[in-house]
Parts: structure tokens; sequence; C-alpha cells
């Protein structure tokens, strides 16, 4: 038991073993910002409640390690590249600013779009994201999704759209695929996942000229839990029907036959 607890307190920090366990490890500049990042998070999560996962582990592998591990072949090839190209990356249904905002600090090359329809959240992320120097990259939108996929500079706009926990598969790759360039990624994170969840998704994608193209799985550290990936690109340009009006797609997800 006690190897065991001294196993996870090393998680509970920004250690030498959670980058080895991500396999990535953040330059001395991007580690302050993920630490000033944290403490950002604890002051505004205190005033307008915006996520339980602020302390320790919460935090580190919850937040952090989350965010990022799906995001690593990118990081290689950005670190590779010497951070030339800019990446433009959308965070849909940001929340508390995750993945964005991690992924802001792991990109330091990259602009980065955060939407969120709650106005409080978006206020905070903001203003987080000024206090830790992420501000001339970052901007952020007050508005629902469905809205978003149809303004000009975000439609066909993206190298990569990310959606975290925000809804079913088949409902945020509705949200994604039309904010995405004809060579862009949309990763879907989610916790379970299963074969006929796949064909199901599968169906979704048809109508919205998008493939499911990899489901990538990942054991977060100190037993968090399975996680799970879902990588779609684009075979050809959505139809422009879509994202459907607010609120359609969650009552009448694609690719779903009633019973």
């Amino acid at each position: 038991m006690a190897a065991a607890a001294d196993l996870q307190s090393v998680f509970s920090e920004p250690s030498q073993e959670l980058w080895q366990a991500l396999g990535w490890t953040p330059s001395p500049g991007q580690l302050v910002q993920l630490e000033m990042l944290q403490v950002q998070l604890r002051q505004w999560n205190s005033r307008r409640n915006l996520t339980r996962l602020v302390e320790g582990e919460d935090f580190w592998i919850a937040q952090v390690f989350d965010s990022l591990w799906p995001l690593l072949p990118m990081i290689s090839r950005d670190a590779a590249a010497g951070s030339g190209e800019s990446l433009r990356i959308i965070d849909v249904g940001t929340g508390g600013g995750f993945p964005g905002l991690a992924a802001a600090i792991a990109f330091p090359g990259a602009r980065l779009t955060l939407v969120d329809s709650v106005a409080r959240k978006v206020e905070a992320v903001r203003a987080m994201a000024e206090a830790i120097g992420l501000a001339e990259r970052i901007s952020l939108r007050c508005e629902r999704i469905e809205q978003t996929g149809h303004q000009r500079d975000c439609r066909a706009g993206f190298d990569v759209a990310l959606a975290r926990a925000v809804a079913q598969a088949p409902v945020v790759a509705e949200y994604l695929v039309p904010l995405l360039r004809p060579a862009g990624r949309a990763l879907l994170y989610r916790g379970i996942w299963t074969d006929a969840d796949s064909a199901g998704l599968e169906r979704a994608l048809r109508p919205l000229r998008a493939r499911l193209v990899g489901v990538h799985s990942r054991q977060l550290p100190a037993a968090r839990g399975l996680r799970h990936v879902l990588e779609i690109e684009p075979t050809d340009r959505c139809p422009s029907g879509f994202p459907r009006p607010v609120g359609v797609p969650a009552k009448q997800p694609l690719g779903h036959h009633p019973g």
C-alpha cells in the first residue's frame, strides 16, 4: 500500500516521472506556464466554480496529461519543425480551458480559438490566458458551436479541432468536421469506447464527408483510468447544411437508428 501511495504522489506535481510517463518534457518556460496555469485555475475556480480538477493528480494527470497525450505526435512534428509552421487549433466546449490552454503551452507557435457558450467560463479562461502570457495567440468565442461552424473565419479554417467531454461522439463530430481544413484532423476525447461505438460514429461521419482514421487508447498514470481519442479526417468538403441549427445535432444525432 505504501508503494502505491508513493507512486501516486510523484504524479501530484510536475515531476520527472510525470513527463516520462507522458513522453514529452516541457521546456523551462513551458513548465513555468503550466505551473502558472494551475495557480490561475485555482484562483478563478474559487470564484466561478469551473472544475473540480484543480489540485495534485487531478490537475497534472486529469487535466494536463489527459489534454496532451493525444497531441504527442503533432507536438513532436512541431518541435522538429522549430515551431515555424503556425497551426490553427480550435477547442470546442473548452469549459475551464482544457485541453485548449494546455495545447497552447505545448505548441508555442500555434494560434488557438477556444469556444464555450457559458460567458462566466469564457471570461475566466480569457483572464487565465492573459495572466500566463498567451493572450496574443488565443482568441475566445462565447457562442454555441453550431453557430461557430458557419462563421466565415472559422469554417474549414483549422488544422486541428479538439473536444473533450462535450457530448455523444456523433454529435461532437458534427460540431468539429465543418471546422477542418482539407488536411485537418478532429480529435474527440472519450473514456470508454467500443467497436459498436465506432460503427455508430462511422455512420454519422458519412453525411459529413469524413472518416474515422484511428482509435487510440492510453492508460492514465496512477490508476486514473483508460482513455481513448478518436481521430477523424475529412474526405471531401463538408456540406453547407452542417452543423445543423442550434440544438438539432444533440436531439437528432447523425447515424442514429431509432429502435
